[in-house]
C-alpha cells in the first residue's frame, strides 16, 4: 500500500482503460474519492450497477471539481474538446493527464486548456485487450506493464514533484514507469502498436475480399496464425481511426519502412532465396522471444468481483 496520493481522482471516460484505472486505484488505496464522467447514458447506468465510483455523472466539468488528479480516457479525437471544457474547473495544483497512444498533439491541447498552476503530464499505459465498454475494465490490467509519462518542459514550482507523484500512482497500480519525450513516444508506438494494428485490420480485409476463399472457409479453417495475429483487429474502430489520423506522420514513415522490408522478403520468395528467408525468420524469432521474456504478453481480466455486484 502506498497511502493516499490523491484525495480525489476524476476519470473522464470509463471504458477499458478508464474503468481499469478506477478499479486499480481503489484496490491499491492510493485515492480517496473517485468521480467518473461518462457521456454515454447506457454506460453510466452500467457503471452505477457495477458501483465502480463514488460519483458517476455525464458532466465532465462537475466530475473534475476539487479533483487532485484528472485522467482523460476518452477517444483521442475529442481529448482537446474535453480538455477545453474542463480547463476552467481544474483547481490549482491539480495534475491533468491522459491515457492515449498518441502524445505530441494531445500534449499541446492539454497544455493550452490547463490554467496556470495545473500540472500537465501526458501519459500512456501500454496495456489493454481487444474488449471495450464499462464491463471491460479490471484492476490487474496494468500489472507488470509499462506506462510512459511525457513530462513537458516546465520551470513551474512543484512540477517535478507532480511527475514523481504521478509516477508513484502508476507504480501503485502495478505498472513500470518510463519517462520519454512525446515525439519519440509517437515514433516508438508507431512501430510497436500502430503498425501491427494496421496490418491486422488489413489482413482481415484481404481475407474478406479474396474471391477464391469464401468467408465461411476463413471462419472455419483459421489456424492459430490468422486467429492470434488478427485478434487486435477486434479493437475499437473509432479509437484506431483517431490514432492513425493523429499520428499520421510517424505511422506513414514506419509503413514506408515496412513496405521496403516486405519487398525484400517478397523478392527472396520469388527467386527461391531460402537463406535470406531463414536468416530473417531466425533473427526476428529471437526478438519475439525477447518480448515474451520481458513479460509483455497480454493481461487477462478477472471480472469476478464486478460481476458479483450486479
Amino acid at each position: 500500500m502506498s497511502g493516499v496520493l490523491y484525495p480525489k481522482l476524476a476519470v473522464i471516460g470509463c471504458g477499458l482503460i478508464g474503468g481499469s484505472i478506477v478499479r486499480a486505484a481503489k484496490a491499491s488505496g492510493v485515492v480517496g474519492e473517485v468521480a467518473v464522467a461518462e457521456i454515454n447514458p447506457a454506460f453510466r447506468a452500467r457503471l452505477e450497477a457495477l458501483q465502480v465510483a463514488d460519483c458517476i455523472t455525464g458532466d465532465a466539468a462537475e466530475a473534475v471539481k476539487g479533483a487532485d488528479l484528472v485522467v482523460l480516457a476518452t477517444f483521442p479525437s475529442v481529448l482537446a474538446k474535453v480538455a477545453a471544457e474542463i480547463g476552467p474547473h481544474l483547481k490549482p495544483g491539480a495534475t491533468l493527464t491522459d491515457v492515449g497512444s498518441v502524445k505530441a498533439p494531445v500534449a499541446e491541447a492539454l497544455s493550452e486548456a490547463a490554467a496556470e498552476g495545473v500540472f500537465v503530464i501526458p501519459g500512456h499505459p501500454i496495456a489493454g485487450t481487444e474488449q471495450s465498454g464499462p464491463d471491460a475494465g479490471f484492476a490487474e490490467l496494468f500489472r507488470n506493464r509499462w506506462t510512459i509519462l511525457c513530462p513537458r518542459p516546465s520551470e513551474a514550482p512543484g512540477y517535478g514533484a507532480a511527475v514523481e507523484r504521478l509516477t508513484r500512482f502508476w507504480e501503485a497500480l502495478g505498472a513500470n514507469v518510463e519517462l520519454m519525450d512525446e515525439k519519440h513516444h509517437d515514433m516508438v508506438l508507431a512501430v510497436t502498436s500502430h503498425l501491427p494494428h494496421l496490418i491486422a485490420y488489413t489482413i482481415v480485409g484481404t481475407a474478406e475480399h479474396l474471391e477464391a476463399v469464401s468467408e465461411g472457409e476463413v471462419m472455419k479453417f483459421s489456424a492459430g496464425g490468422f486467429r492470434d495475429f488478427t485478434r487486435i483487429a477486434a479493437s475499437d474502430p473509432v479509437m484506431w481511426r483517431d490514432v492513425f489520423l493523429l499520428n499520421k506522420d510517424a505511422v506513414l514513415e514506419i509503413v514506408a519502412r515496412f513496405m521496403e522490408d516486405l519487398q525484400h522478403l517478397t523478392r527472396a520468395i520469388r527467386y527461391g532465396d531460402g537463406a535470406t528467408l531463414e536468416d530473417h525468420f531466425a533473427r526476428t524469432r529471437e526478438i519475439r522471444r525477447g518480448v515474451i521474456a520481458a513479460g509483455q504478453e497480454m493481461a487477462e481480466p478477472n471480472f469476478g468481483r464486478d460481476k458479483a455486484r450486479t
